[in-house]
């Protein structure tokens, strides 16, 4: 087991120490053994988990200086993707996992002590309500997502935790060409930019990953996020 995933992390160019793949085989026996009683995630073979989760989560240090971040919030973390793996390839950093399910935080509580985390914030909320908090509104370095929204509704979700000069990142399917034109003035609108969208194919797979970086240059109005439920039934345009 180990060597497939030592080898699959080395194929983007990593050099995972044994300790690192030791968490990650650890956070995979926790997901597969909660997965038994709540549903977490419908890939649960490990190969999979380990390309589809693990190494599609830490693509993004592949297209994006991770060194120049201190603060990371994701939003809608699920089973933890990718938040969880980048706490274990960035320990030092101040790491937020945000989800409406209280279930799934408390999981990812429970995989953040068994790992010995530090600096690692579960938290339970929605993002529009979260998003108001003091010191969580354009409170962080970079937010990411692999949640499945529309661009628009993620950005409204997103841009308002991204600090003025920071960036938020959404990992993407391949196909995200119209989907990234039609949210340029939403995100415009919430004091972004769209700086770029980069492809990274897994090597020895037929999956390619779209990043769309954002990066925030305006303080996003305080009209925004619009209340519960509204970014994803009438997306911004």
């Amino acid at each position: 087991m180990s060597e497939f995933l030592r080898e699959s992390l080395e194929s983007i160019g990593l050099e995972p120490s044994t300790e690192l793949v030791d968490k990650l085989n650890k956070y995979y026996e926790l997901l597969v053994e909660k997965n038994k009683v709540m549903n977490l995630t419908a890939i649960t073979e490990y190969e999979d988990v380990v390309i589809k989760h693990f190494v599609d989560s830490i693509l993004i240090s592949q297209v994006f200086d991770m060194d120049k971040i201190n603060s990371i919030i994701d939003v809608g973390t699920g089973a933890g993707f990718p938040g969880m793996v980048l706490k274990v390839f960035y320990p030092e950093k101040n790491i937020t996992l945000l989800d409406s399910l209280n279930k799934r935080i408390n999981f990812l509580k429970d995989v953040g002590n068994e790992l010995g985390a530090d600096k690692l914030y579960c938290e339970h909320g929605r993002a529009e309500d979260f998003a108001r908090k003091e010191g969580k509104r354009e409170g962080f370095d970079l937010c990411v997502s692999r949640a499945v929204a529309n661009l628009s509704t993620l950005a409204e979700y997103c841009l308002p935790f991204v600090k003025k000069e920071g960036y938020f990142v959404a990992y993407k399917a391949e196909d995200c060409k119209e989907e990234v034109k039609a949210a340029e003035n939403a995100v415009k609108k919430l004091g972004g930019v769209i700086y770029d969208t980069v492809l990274y194919k897994i090597p020895n797979t037929d999956i390619t990953r779209a990043f769309v970086i954002i990066k925030k240059v305006a303080n996003t109005s305080k009209k925004y996020p619009r209340k519960a439920g509204l970014p994803s039934k009438e997306p911004m345009t």
